[in-house]
């Protein structure tokens, strides 16, 4: 039992290293603050989002996320400025981290666009003590003896043009690539991101909204999520997203006076779906609207509350 511990932990911070390192979500359509800096106000209101995710349940060590997004339009800047807060845990590394967004909007066309830029920081720990060394005596001189931690700067950029029945956007995190050091030193390695969705109504009461997702450090194979959500009555909407090489996701919510909930099941289709029971993840959403002026714009779909 200890071995299988000890592998499934390093197997677990190895891939965080090594690959993708930035938290996976399956409600990206509504999470798009934390990854486009350029979406920051876009909504024309105060909007709060609260995640919750928990990976691949019953796998140990297995990935929980907890994120809380906050942004709002900003006019003596010309903007919209957010917040973004998160806490990862994978197996025996938690991180923690903030990022501040600020985008600079611009009516082009029939649209929006916006374009922003985040600072964040980043704090990784390492709890090394609970790592079991599969040594004769038990000890391992390469394992730290100690809880350690380090924590770097990092900076993201972003492009995001919205109308009211499409927006697209692309943005690089972790631009810097900035070191951590557990021992042996490794790079914050650089995200790119791609955005999309286009809003057919389909009737008085119905829409649809497929959507596309892509996400590459630029070194591994892109995860590319293709999503497609039904709205009734601006009420209720549900969906499914299809996510390459990896997971399903049927999703499922409501709002009601600009507040949203919906829950997303991920059943997990790559070799780990012997190990796990698959990943729930949880959104809490509400907008305070502000009062009209010159440049707010009136949307009529789900996404824009």
């Amino acid at each position: 039992m200890k071995k299988t511990g000890f592998f499934l932990s390093l197997l677990i911070f190895a891939a965080n290293v090594f690959s993708q390192q930035e938290p996976q979500f399956s409600h990206n359509i509504f999470n798009k603050l934390v990854i486009n800096p350029g979406s920051a106000g876009y909504n024309q209101a105060i909007c709060v989002g609260v995640l919750g995710r928990k990976q691949w349940s019953g796998f140990v060590g297995a990935p929980q996320t907890g994120l809380i997004n906050v942004d709002a339009p900003v006019r003596i800047l010309h903007g919209g400025a957010g917040l973004s807060l998160f806490s990862d845990k994978l197996g025996i590394e938690n991180n923690t981290g903030a990022k501040l967004a600020y985008a600079f909007r611009t009516t082009i066309g029939v649209g929006q666009l916006g374009i922003g830029a985040s600072f964040g920081y980043m704090s990784k720990t390492l709890d090394s003590p609970r790592l079991v060394p599969i040594t004769n005596d038990g000890s391992d001189q390469v394992i730290p003896k100690n809880v350690i931690n380090d924590n770097a700067m990092n900076f993201g950029a972003g492009l995001y043009y919205n109308t009211d029945i499409f927006y697209l956007g692309f943005s690089v995190s972790q631009i810097s690539e900035s070191e951590i050091s557990y021992n042996v030193p490794f790079k914050l390695a650089r995200h790119y991101y791609l955005i999309g969705a286009y809003n057919f109504r389909l009737g008085a009461i119905l829409e649809l909204e497929p959507s596309l997702f892509l996400k590459s450090d630029g070194a591994g194979t892109p995860q590319i999520d293709i999503n497609f959500l039904a709205i009734y009555n601006d009420f209720f909407f549900g969906g499914i997203s299809y996510r390459y090489q990896d997971a399903i996701v049927p999703l499922i919510g409501l709002q009601w006076n600009n507040f949203k909930v919906s829950y997303a099941y991920d059943i997990n289709t790559s070799e780990l779906r012997g190990y796990n029971s698959g990943s729930h993840e949880l959104f809490l959403g509400y907008c305070f609207k502000l009062p009209e002026g010159k440049t707010a714009q009136k949307y009529r779909n789900v996404r824009f509350l």
